[in-house]
């Protein structure tokens, strides 16, 4: 695979596997391991490459726009921007709502210490509670996370339109594939250099890079609740998500997984979030009703470029 991450140049033969040594990680001897194995170099070369062709070549844009939340995804996000355009075009915002944690921003501030990047805080509070208590709303927590998430986006590509530059996207492949991120909301910017790297290979390019440990060896959290994390809402830990999700994604049968030393609980998990989420990893579905049907038949992504 291009980017530095290995790809399986094996597949899954019925109980046979073609993996010639396999990775053991603690009691589990699994292929897993080395098909999440990344070349951190290899791959940040290729990311920042990859935002330097997208944004400057392809669109002409040569400034990111950053929501920095204080957590690894962003933070790495904004590491191979600046590698990309330069600290002085990397724009990062602080968004904090509320509630959110002072560590959040301070762990913020630490990147925008590190880089020297231009950088502005905006507290989304006043646009989401002018929502929030119209009393017709009754707002939910859940609901709550989707409006920040959303107002978040508002804040991100109006400075992208002031500044004339392009918001980047900062979901990793774990959360697109378990839905947990809000539609039109975490995954609405067009260009994200982490989408195709699960989260365990998203905390080895943040080693690489550099990013600091405070940043790197925190529990990952949405910052809505206090003592909320990512994992604590899976019920079940980034690094062995990982390895079931690289496993399902490379045709492995959920009895193969299971024969490998994996707990059928935490198959299950992983299988549920996957199959109740892939409406969210779809653009809107169009009735099409003609053979000029936009992504369908005419200018997909593949074609555009061929054009004048």
């Amino acid at each position: 695979m291009v980017g530095g991450c290995a790809s399986p140049d094996f597949m899954p033969t019925g109980t046979i596997y073609l993996m010639p040594i396999p990775v053991v990680r603690g009691e589990i001897s699994s292929p897993a391991g080395q098909i999440l194995n990344c070349e951190p170099q290899l791959l940040a070369e290729y990311l920042v490459e990859f935002l330097r062709q997208e944004c400057i070549v392809q669109r002409g844009v040569s400034k990111a726009i950053i929501g920095l939340s204080g957590g690894v995804d962003s933070a790495v996000t904004t590491y191979l921007a600046a590698l990309a355009f330069g600290a002085e075009n990397t724009f990062v915002f602080r968004l904090p709502y509320k509630v959110s944690s002072s560590a959040s921003l301070n762990h913020a501030q630490l990147v925008i210490d590190h880089l020297g990047l231009p950088a502005e805080t905006i507290d989304i509070t006043p646009m989401v509670d002018g929502y929030g208590e119209i009393p017709s709303v009754e707002m939910t927590p859940y609901r709550l996370g989707n409006v920040c998430a959303r107002s978040r986006m508002i804040v991100l590509y109006d400075q992208a339109a002031r500044l004339g530059g392009f918001p980047l996207g900062t979901g990793n492949k774990t959360e697109r594939m378990f839905g947990y991120y809000t539609w039109h909301g975490d995954d609405a910017p067009p260009i994200n250099p982490l989408g195709d790297l699960f989260k365990s290979q998203v905390f080895e390019l943040a080693e690489y890079l550099e990013v600091p440990a405070e940043i790197r060896l925190k529990p990952p959290t949405a910052d809505l609740i206090e003592g909320q994390t990512d994992e604590g809402d899976f019920g079940i830990t980034y690094a062995l998500a990982d390895e079931i999700l690289v496993l399902m994604m490379s045709r492995y049968e959920l009895d193969q997984i299971e024969a490998l030393g994996y707990k059928s609980k935490d198959i299950e998990i992983v299988r549920k979030r996957v199959a109740s989420t892939h409406w969210k990893r779809k653009l809107p579905t169009v009735a099409m009703t003609s053979t000029t049907s936009i992504n369908e038949y005419y200018l997909r992504p593949v074609d555009f470029r061929h054009l004048p």
